[in-house]
């Protein structure tokens, strides 16, 4: 353990820590800027696939649903009522229902946008969730009736894209970059990559997101004033760099995205169960957590945390175990005369790389052997989703439905269908995804899921890893933000200046 500890103390080490960096510079103008970690890619919540701009997006449409603590849908723009197996009417509120170009959100909207995302033509990643509706029938311009192909019980939950203008859809208008939402915020700007202006509807407040790759260089920026606030991305000796700095404002909460490591099934050595399990006990993610992440996280052991109302809180963990690791490897073939070599392909983020070559430490012990492989982000998911890797991680961020477990782990899910890019299948995975999606008993479907990650569990397509803290960083007269379990940018909603105080909140526009 001394020399685990010593290692990873080493690696933590930055030069200009040692510094004393002066307090945050006051502010220039009346734009807040929030520094990001990646730039925002696509402003079409019916496209984005990114978690940036995802959550740019919450702040720009409104869903019909959203979801509560515990992950169980809740209205936003519209209240539904079961009126058979297979058919649900949603009656449109009073918020929400103003578009930024100033058109009234209707029903007829909401048709055109889910229909939209059923066009083959549209090439939208929701498709595959949502292709189970049959037809969506306008009622009248509040009310409106999906029908589906089959019943599901969990089908409002899946209703969270933005809805846009339908006229707009007609013509073709490329979202991408010019996004027309019912949002609290619409864009004034996109000048260059890397840099959006929006704007807060209900009392003008603009904002800049301007993305800094660099951590070091963005809390630099926070410090210089050049930035106001920053939310996640950094190591965690620089969360511990900035929690000690005068005119500085930290939180930090409990976290929800899921992370993991993932293999290619199909490949003769990941393919062995027995491997998976030999990497699942050579890496010690408690020490992990302890010394690379300071605390700023905790282990996983399923794909939602345990207070989730799907979640599986009853799982053990792949304990820390070289000696079993070991065996498992020697059954399987590979012993210090044939040591095991894979390959792990992970981006080029600087801390991501660091934890990469801990994980590479601790499996070396026990007698594998890692490669690792970094890239850009764009070229490393570009692998992901090819099949081209042995042994890769990543993160799942801001999954909120059971829906999921089709998508990344069924059989019928293989890219491009869906997620299963690690072309994991079976037969007993694949039966309980169906049986607890047609499971009308909440209890019995909640079960079902428990089961199935269960066998997830055994089985380790993916090793669970931790689902790491949410922590924002902002000068101390930048009040008012909450964080988001999720890490989405809600919180921006209500962000304000000391003694600037904001309209009274509301995520819906009337």
């Amino acid at each position: 353990m001394v020399r685990r500890r010593g290692f990873l103390a080493a690696s933590l080490a930055l030069p200009w820590l040692g510094g004393c960096a002066p307090a945050p510079a006051r502010r220039r103008d009346d734009v807040l800027r929030f520094g990001l970690a990646g730039p925002v890619r696509n402003l079409d919540p019916r496209l984005a696939t990114d978690a940036t701009s995802a959550r740019v997006n919450r702040l720009l449409y409104v869903p019909l649903v959203d979801f509560d603590a515990a992950s169980r849908p809740v209205p936003v723009l519209a209240t539904w009522e079961q009126r058979d197996a297979t058919r649900y009417r949603f009656t449109l509120g009073h918020g929400g229902r103003r578009f930024a170009d100033g058109q009234r959100l209707t029903a007829a909207d909401v048709a055109a946008t889910y229909r939209s995302v059923l066009d083959p033509a549209t090439a939208s990643p929701h498709r595959a969730t949502l292709s189970l509706i049959d037809a969506v029938e306008v009622l009248d311009a509040d009310r409106l009736e999906f029908r589906l192909q089959a019943p599901d019980p969990l089908f409002p939950a899946y209703l969270g894209v933005g809805i846009l203008p339908a006229g707009l859809i007609e013509s073709g208008q490329g979202f991408q970059r010019v996004p027309v939402g019912s949002g609290t915020f619409r864009l004034l700007d996109w000048p260059e990559p890397g840099r959006l202006l929006l704007e807060r509807r209900r009392d003008r407040q603009r904002f800049e997101l301007v993305t800094v790759k660099d951590p070091n260089v963005r809390v630099m920026k926070l410090l210089r004033g050049e930035i106001d606030l920053l939310q996640n991305d950094l190591a965690p000796e620089l969360v511990a760099f900035l929690r000690r700095r005068r005119g500085i404002r930290m939180e930090r909460i409990d976290g929800v995205n899921f992370s993991y490591l993932g293999f290619n099934l199909e490949d003769p050595a990941t393919g062995d169960p027995r491997v998976r399990r030999a990497v699942a006990h050579g890496i010690d993610r408690e020490a992990v957590l302890r010394y690379l992440f300071r605390g700023g996280g905790r282990t996983a052991e399923a794909m939602f945390p345990p207070e989730h109302w799907a979640g599986a809180p009853e799982l053990r963990g792949h304990l820390y175990d070289p000696a079993a690791s070991r065996a498992l490897l020697a059954d399987a073939g590979w012993s210090g005369e044939r040591r095991l070599v894979l390959s792990y392909k992970t981006s080029s983020d600087p801390f991501r790389l660091r934890l990469a070559t801990v994980i590479q430490s601790q499996l070396a012990a026990v007698g594998i052997d890692l490669r690792i492989q970094s890239y850009d982000w764009g070229t490393f998911f570009g692998d992901i989703k090819a099949g081209r890797f042995q042994l890769y991680g990543l993160t799942w961020v801001g999954i909120r439905t059971p829906d999921i477990f089709r998508y990344v782990f069924h059989s019928a899910a293989l890219p491009p269908a869906g997620a299963n890019r690690g072309r994991y299948r079976s037969a007993v995975v694949d039966a309980l995804i169906e049986q607890a999606q047609q499971a009308p008993d909440p209890a019995r479907r909640a079960a079902l899921y428990r089961q199935l990650q269960a066998r997830l569990h055994a089985d380790l397509p993916y090793v669970p890893l931790w689902y790491e803290d949410q922590f924002y960083a902002a000068r101390d007269d930048i009040v008012g933000y909450h964080l988001a379990a999720d890490g989405n940018y809600d919180g921006l909603d209500q962000v304000h200046v000391h003694g600037a105080e904001p309209s009274p909140s509301s995520r819906l526009i009337q």
